[in-house]
């Protein structure tokens, strides 16, 4: 069928926006935006005034249901309506509804742009089809970012756009405050802050929110494959442990005790192993009262798991297997290392040992051996700063941290720490002045850490008491005795090997973005 003659002639009239005066300008014409971006107020009263309106004409600007029988996907993914030619319309009518991306009309016809998730699709509204009425009610009510819903006919436009002809429209949704302009790019602040706006104005964000999704499923699918039990620990501690981390502290009003947030989900998930559960994990929000920057959050996504009979090389294997089935998942093997080149993942994942990888920053070698004075010279002269009572593994640690961590972009496996830096990991097997760890660096950052668990509860109680010592002369990072968690040990815990993996760096891996924008709504500096 050839388009009808109003539609053909006025789709050739100039573009104007709809909306009254306050609402009105170029930029909404060409961009689908509103303007006056710096008087949202005067918007906002403006939108509000329409609203009272439609009220009291007995219309109702939140309806509890609107006409929908497609989504945009739905129409756009038709086979029968995909193929139309120029101008040919079908009797085929449909029920749409979305938020107005953009708008534009003159006299007999208006046109807008519908927006539902990714999916866009255009909407025509004729003074033949809806009549003079219900397309002034359009023109005088309908603004840049409300929600309506719109029935009508499937149709081409002339210009071959896949649209519908509206022959009925409702409100979906009013929208009080306007979108930022489209054009113009967000600042991160605002986009962080005010994120349910940057996931309507920017498919980037969309795309961030889908990628952690399928990130998190393709981690259980590994799991699930590998015969892993998915598993759910406190989030609530009456003792923090797991990590060399500041805990969030909260009164727990029933029983009058002091609780923590949990720092990590180690300590709960190694009982589950002395319980006989031999291969478990667990993905869960976890919080550390800390320093906030590009990669580090208070709140964020952390996956722990744990082997009965393994080891950290086991866990090497399980890692590599976890990140490259998440990395094909999404389409993503090939990543930025965020100096502008890129990452293959597919490729060699490097091994080094700590003190080889200082040692190759220092241009000295740096050995267990090495005094503890030579070390601090070593950090004097490369600008490094150290806490007064640092022994030579914490100052080991320090250097390579302050020296190689940010230089390690390919996939990189640093391995055998100083056994103080990792009290709750096995000493060595071939050196006890050794921790069986090792770190995972990507693209400059740890990504995830692993060890050959301790299940000596003799050795984990003296090492759990030294750190309590250090709690108790005022280190807010050490970490507390653990009563109940030794007793458990005590009862006999296998050779064990065990994982933790950020969720979010993983994602900003993947991504090349910061930790801001993987997690969907972070922890922010109040506004003003």
């Amino acid at each position: 069928m050839s388009e009808t003659p109003a539609t053909a002639a006025t789709e050739q009239a100039e573009a104007t926006p709809a909306g009254d005066g306050a609402e009105q300008g170029a930029d909404s014409a060409a961009n689908g935006a509103d303007v006056h971006d710096d008087r949202p107020e005067e918007q906002v009263a403006v939108r509000a005034a329409k609203r009272e309106r439609l009220l009291a004409a007995g219309e109702e600007p939140y309806p509890v249901v609107v006409p929908r029988t497609r989504s945009l996907a739905q129409v756009r993914s038709e086979p029968a309506w995909a193929g139309l030619a120029d101008g040919e319309e079908t009797e085929d009518v449909v029920s749409v509804a979305g938020r107005v991306m953009f708008v534009r009309g003159t006299g007999r016809l208006a046109f807008a742009t519908l927006q539902e998730g990714d999916e866009r699709l255009q909407v025509m509204l004729s003074l033949g089809e809806v009549g003079p009425e219900r397309l002034e009610a359009w023109k005088r009510d309908v603004d840049l970012g409300d929600q309506v819903a719109v029935t009508g006919r499937v149709v081409s436009s002339r210009r071959g756009e896949l649209s519908v002809m509206a022959t009925a429209w409702q409100m979906a949704s009013k929208a009080l405050r306007p979108l930022p302009t489209l054009h113009k790019e967000l600042a991160e602040d605002t986009r962080v802050r005010r994120r349910y706006v940057d996931l309507v104005v920017r498919p980037e964000a969309r795309e961030v929110v889908r990628t952690k999704a399928t990130v998190l499923r393709s981690l259980r699918e590994t799991f699930h494959r590998l015969g892993y039990l998915e598993v759910e620990t406190p989030v609530l501690q009456l003792v923090h442990g797991g990590a060399t981390a500041r805990p969030f502290t909260t009164h727990l009003n029933a029983l009058d005790v002091q609780m923590s947030l949990r720092i990590a989900t180690e300590l709960y998930l190694k009982r589950c192993i002395v319980g006989g559960l031999e291969k478990v994990y667990e993905i869960g929000r976890t919080f550390r009262n800390e320093g906030i920057d590009s990669t580090h959050s208070p709140e964020f996504t952390m996956l722990e798991a744990y082997e009965a009979y393994g080891s950290y090389d086991t866990m090497a294997v399980l890692v590599r297997e976890l990140v490259l089935d998440a990395a094909r998942a999404t389409g993503r093997t090939v990543v930025p290392d965020g100096r502008g080149g890129e990452i293959d993942l597919l490729g060699t994942w490097r091994t080094v040992t700590v003190h080889d990888a200082v040692s190759g920053a220092l241009g000295e070698q740096v050995t267990l051996d090495t005094g503890l004075d030579e070390l601090r010279r070593h950090a004097d002269r490369t600008g490094v700063e150290l806490r007064p009572g640092w022994g030579t593994g914490e100052v080991v640690l320090e250097l390579f941290e302050k020296l190689v961590e940010h230089t390690l972009l390919e996939p990189t496996f640093v391995r055998d720490y100083p056994a103080e830096v990792r009290p709750l990991a096995r000493q060595h097997r071939d050196d006890p002045r050794l921790a069986e760890a090792w770190d995972l660096m990507v693209a400059g950052s740890e990504l995830s850490p692993a060890y050959s668990e301790l299940a000596d509860p003799v050795l984990q109680r003296e090492r759990l008491v030294a750190q309590s010592l250090l709690a108790a002369g005022g280190d807010p990072e050490a970490m507390q005795l653990d009563e109940d968690f030794l007793r458990a040990l005590e009862h006999g815990m296998p050779p064990t090997g065990g994982i933790g993996l950020g969720v979010d760096r993983l994602v900003m891996i993947l991504l090349g973005v910061g930790i801001r924008e993987t997690i969907l709504f972070p922890l922010l500096r109040p506004e003003a």
